[in-house]
């Protein structure tokens, strides 16, 4: 059996990125209309700040446009903040100022000199762009070019032009620009005091175009059918967006069929990163020279790495990226900081609910603060902001946790183990039981991954209650009895199963969830609700909410190699091991552990024909087809998920 885990990854040659933090963090146009951004502070930057625009030369020649904005008051001196991304920093033009200059408005407040950057190749930046550009380790002169060079000679040239700096410099990232931030660290320079990837992506392979192989379809459509159209020329407008037509997403991409019409009917090959993805469904050479983490090391600067336990594109690359940091980096100051948060959750809202998971205070406002204090003791040399090596939020107990490291010492490796009758328990199948739990895949009726009606990743959809898909025929549910103590899991889950099919080719996907009491109101509670009349108030009850904790989905043709995929032997025993990454969750005392097994996940993973083709982007019509697919759980294979319990 192999293990598809972050070690095995990280042992393969070099490979490394996203979609919506391009309107969060840079286009102004959509942040002017986003929650978090004090009316009048448009006109507070305006007033506060001068715009100057350069084109900074590179040591090959090739000139990045770069906006900068020098805070009026010249009394002192300030660091710079060096923002890079390949989503435009506009508006463009001298007179022309965005809303929101740093990561969020108290940054703008606090004075910095704020760098922005069109990347190689994007907007207005001369040279070419390359998505997720390999990382040239050996450099032999000025034509060998990385985003890691590029930073290097952006700070140098500020350093020589730019007038009020303290001589040091921050830079940061979301998504995207978290690539461009966590290259930036890469060799240092030495003015590089502190860098902060958030929701950075580290492998493209792993960061939201794949999951263990299972492409990610509406990621991957809806981003490249505009980020992927070429730029010819120096711009300073976007492609328009792709029109799907409908709201239903889940329709749409039925309706298209197998993903070989996506060129056929709308991309016309003329997407070209589509055409490689389309060309590489395997993790060859192409992926693999786009993974950044190998090659996180010389790092000097302190690193706070950011990400979200609810982020559906990018919960791999912050993870990855702070443990290679940890790893090849001895001695600096490396945090990492997991909320509860979607994609960029922590930038501009409160933080206090996800969909209908609630946290219990403004999660997103107490990092903000913690970030501020990270950048001003490293930039303007102010109190040590008392970071832990790790801060980490408890979901279920809602708090944040401090640990030395992670995943967190002390941690008990415990498996939970399916049993007949749709039992769970730590303990295994007795030693005469056998048993096989079976249920039907069909590709034109695929499990849907979200009830809400969306052509986009539906945002909410990892909280989301999953009573709609335990009730399908084709989804297996496995339930503890309710616990008696509360149970911590920390660290990474790792599904073991055994599996068959009657096809040749099938997903397998793993969701963890809490599901709460019949009720969650005391009897009084209940009593005064039946008394009011009108809409019901007051404290809603989640009788039975099965809240999703963390799902995972693994391409079965990688079972075993994601380098070089092979079918499955009809109605044969396989083994699957694949990690569904790492979680920091409590289950309550009375709550159950549910573990759902299923073989669509739709459309968030695009449609697996179920007969084997060696290249699924080639798949026709004929190729779908209705299999059953069966879950073995007996001494001899004792499926189920292994976790790490947390002392109390």
């Amino acid at each position: 059996m192999r293990v598809h885990s972050r070690a095995s990854r990280r042992r393969r040659p070099a490979s490394a990125a996203t979609l919506l933090v391009a309107l969060l963090a840079s286009a102004p146009a959509a942040l002017a209309q986003r929650p978090g951004i004090p009316e009048g502070h448009a006109e507070y930057v305006r007033s506060h700040y001068t715009k100057f625009e350069h084109r900074v030369p590179m040591r090959d020649g090739v000139e990045l446009f770069t906006a900068v904005y020098l805070p009026n008051d010249t009394s002192k001196s300030y660091p710079m903040l060096l923002f890079r991304t390949p989503y435009s920093i506009g508006p463009y033009g001298a007179d022309k100022y965005r809303e929101l200059l740093g990561p969020n408005p108290e940054y703008d407040k606090e004075g910095f000199i704020f760098v922005l950057q069109d990347v190689r190749g994007r907007f207005l930046s001369e040279g070419e762009f390359v998505n997720m550009r390999p990382h040239v380790a050996e450099k032999s002169g000025p034509g060998d070019v990385d985003e890691s060079t590029d930073t290097w000679d952006t700070i140098e040239w500020l350093l020589d032009h730019i007038p009020g700096h303290n001589g040091r410099v921050g830079q940061w990232g979301v998504s995207y620009p978290g690539f461009y931030a966590s290259a930036g660290a890469i060799d240092s320079h030495a003015a590089l005091k502190a860098v902060s990837p958030q929701a950075p992506i580290a492998d493209w392979f792993w960061d939201d175009m794949h999951h263990h192989g299972a492409f990610i379809l509406p990621l991957a459509f809806n981003f490249f059918s505009s980020f992927g159209v070429a730029r010819p020329e120096p711009t300073t407008e976007w492609p328009e967006r792709f029109d799907h037509g409908t709201p239903d997403g889940y329709q749409f991409f039925l309706d298209l069929g197998p993903l070989g019409n996506v060129n056929e009917r709308y991309f016309k090959g003329e997407i070209d990163f589509w055409n490689r993805v389309v060309a590489h469904p395997n993790y060859d050479e192409f992926w693999q020279s786009r993974n950044i983490l190998p090659h996180l090391e010389n790092i000097s600067a302190a690193v706070m790495t950011v990400g979200g336990w609810f982020d559906t594109e990018d919960l791999y690359g912050p993870l990855e990226t702070y443990r290679s940091i940890e790893e090849n980096n001895p001695g600096i100051a490396n945090t990492l900081v997991m909320g509860p948060w979607p994609h960029g959750g922590w930038r501009l809202g409160g933080g206090e609910a996800l969909g209908s998971a609630e946290f219990g205070f403004k999660t997103a406002e107490f990092f903000r603060d913690l970030e501020l204090r990270f950048f001003k003791h490293h930039l303007k040399e102010e109190a040590d902001p008392d970071l832990p090596e790790a801060l980490v939020f408890e979901t279920g107990a809602n708090r944040w946790r401090r640990f030395d490291a992670w995943p967190p010492g002390g941690v008990e490796q415990r498996k939970l183990f399916l049993h007949a009758a749709g039992g769970l328990a730590f303990s295994p199948p007795p030693a005469d039981s056998a048993g096989v739990d079976e249920y039907p895949s069909d590709p034109a009726k695929p499990v849907p991954y979200t009830m809400e009606i969306t052509t986009r990743w539906a945002r909410d959809y990892m909280t989301e209650d999953q009573r709609f898909a335990a009730r399908r025929p084709d989804v297996l549910v496995y339930a503890s009895e309710p616990l008696e103590e509360d149970l911590t899991l920390a660290g990474p889950l790792t599904a073991e199963l055994w599996v068959s099919t009657t096809g040749t080719a099938s997903d397998f996907v793993v969701k963890l969830v809490d599901v709460a009491p019949p009720s969650t109101l005391t009897a009084a509670e209940r009593r005064a609700r039946r008394a009011r009349r009108g809409p019901p108030s007051g404290p809603e009850d989640r009788g039975n909410h099965q809240m999703l904790v963390r799902a995972e989905v693994l391409r079965g043709r990688f079972r075993n190699s994601y380098e070089n995929p092979e079918p499955f032997v009809p109605d044969q025993v396989a083994a699957l091991e694949f990690e569904l990454q790492d979680v920091l969750h409590t289950f309550k005392r009375g709550h159950r552990v549910m573990i759902q097994i299923q073989s669509s996940w739709f459309p968030f993973v695009d449609r697996n024909p179920q007969k084997y083709v060696p290249n699924i982007f080639e798949a026709t019509e004929q190729d779908f087809i209705r299999v059953t697919n069966r879950v073995h759980r007996s001494p001899e294979h004792p499926s189920g998920i292994r976790v790490g319990v947390l002392p109390r």
